[in-house]
């Protein structure tokens, strides 16, 4: 297992989705890298949320779908 993260640099905390290694999450993030529309938006795989404090505090969502919504949701530019 392993954790896809998603961090916008001007906010503080993440949001986190446990997942699998494989093609289906390299396929999954290239996607999500072409349509996010801002580059404060870090897409990061890491192997335990307790080692990488700077990404805390985690918030966890349950599906593919709810990260897509939370990145895309994160990656609106403010006007």
């Amino acid at each position: 297992m392993c954790y896809l993260i998603a961090k916008d640099f001007n906010k503080n905390g993440c949001t986190a989705f446990k997942t699998a290694p494989g093609r289906s999450l390299s396929g999954f993030v290239k996607r999500l890298e072409e349509e996010k529309n801002n580059d404060d938006i870090e897409l990061v795989v890491i192997s335990r949320p307790v080692a990488y404090g700077e990404y805390a505090p985690y918030s966890f969502v349950h599906s593919e779908e709810d990260f897509r919504s939370a990145v895309l949701s994160m990656s609106r530019k403010k006007v």
